[in-house]
């Protein structure tokens, strides 16, 4: 299978203030929802998420709309992306805000090819219950319909990379 490729900033933190994540069973899926479609960098948000008292950035990869891949926050740790939902999720912001955008092709793809890599590296079948958009766990708009109207597609395409 082919991996993503994934763009390490070098975010400034302190790695020692985050918790190890015991278990992982379900990836969440994110957007920024800012009042204009933005495309916000790993960095632009860490400096946010920190800017509000938080050790780091919540996500753990962000997707731009040109496709690319930004590692977040380490993937082996507790995110702070969904509320009292965190120690068992991976969260995976795209850059955007898709109750007036649209998110990219470039951005269902590279979701597709991470999804299809985590779901085989952590061991979860690559379905609608194991991947899930912000909504499904609480009330909010987010990942914004329009990308929540595409999870169907993406979880189809990220099968198809998993099976090459």
């Amino acid at each position: 299978m082919e991996r993503a490729y994934i763009k390490n900033l070098g975010l400034d933190y302190d790695y020692d203030l985050l918790d190890t994540r015991k278990k992982t069973d379900a990836i969440v899926l994110h957007h920024t929802g800012n009042p204009t479609d933005d495309d916000l960098s790993a960095n632009e948000i860490n400096r946010s998420h920190q800017a509000q008292g938080w050790t780091c950035i919540g996500y753990h990869y962000v997707i731009r709309k040109d496709g690319t891949i930004e590692e977040g926050r380490p993937h082996w740790t507790v995110g702070a992306h969904a509320y009292g939902e965190n120690s068992h999720t991976i969260g995976i912001h795209f850059s955007g805000n898709f109750e007036i955008g649209e998110p990219t092709a470039a951005q269902i793809e590279s979701a597709a090819m991470l999804l299809a890599n985590l779901c085989t590296d952590y061991g979860l079948p690559i379905d609608r219950d194991h991947i899930l958009g912000h909504r499904e766990l609480m009330p909010t708009d987010c990942p914004g319909e329009n990308l929540f109207s595409q999870i169907d597609i993406i979880v189809g395409k990220a099968n198809f990379y998993a099976g090459n």
